[in-house]
């Protein structure tokens, strides 16, 4: 922990060597936390990036109070989990769809369970933040909640009242898709 509060004083003061340090020590773990998520190679680079420039941009007014390396894992997790809200699939082309999904016999399948996958996402970075945060260290970085209570600084049963707070949103969500579905047919 002295070594991080040395690490945010020399990127207060606009010293770069803090930044390469930081990066030098969490740039991979940091990429491994948000493939996670993403499970997309294509943008994980890119929010990493992300959450660098952003400390960089607020050096002067950073206030971390807790490790340096949970702060990033926290910081690189909420991206991931704004990524994937403001992902939205965008089609130019309706033959192009047609043509897409003609093919495949299981198509009707693939597109229902994309679209669970879409009222689960939602539903999840609809959540609050602790909550959200939370979840996603249980769910996407199959973290125990022994290990997430350790790394967010908070008790096993805030970890699991959180969890189940997740649990009963992500239900109702599904629960509402279910009904919609069930009036369409």
């Amino acid at each position: 922990m002295e070594k991080d509060q040395e690490v945010l004083l020399l990127i207060k003061n606009g010293d770069e060597s803090g930044m390469k340090y930081m990066y030098d020590q969490y740039y991979r773990y940091l990429c491994h936390a948000v493939y996670k998520v993403l499970g997309d190679g294509n943008t994980v680079e890119d929010i990493v990036q992300e959450v660098y420039y952003e400390i960089w941009r607020k050096r002067e007014t950073l206030d971390i109070q807790i490790s340096l390396k949970a702060y990033l894992r926290r910081a690189a997790i909420n991206k991931s989990l704004n990524h994937i809200r403001n992902q939205k699939m965008k089609f130019t082309d309706d033959e192009h769809i047609k043509d897409r999904f003609i093919d495949d016999d299981d198509s009707h399948e693939k597109l229902e369970v994309a679209e669970l996958q879409d009222v689960i996402n939602e539903s999840v970075s609809n959540l609050p933040e602790k909550c959200r945060i939370v979840f996603s260290m249980s769910r996407f970085e199959s973290m125990s909640y022994k290990e997430i209570a350790a790394e967010l600084s908070i008790s096993v049963k805030t970890v699991e009242n959180q969890i189940s707070k997740a649990l009963k949103v992500v239900r109702l969500s599904l629960a509402r898709y279910n009904k919609l579905n069930q009036d369409v047919r």
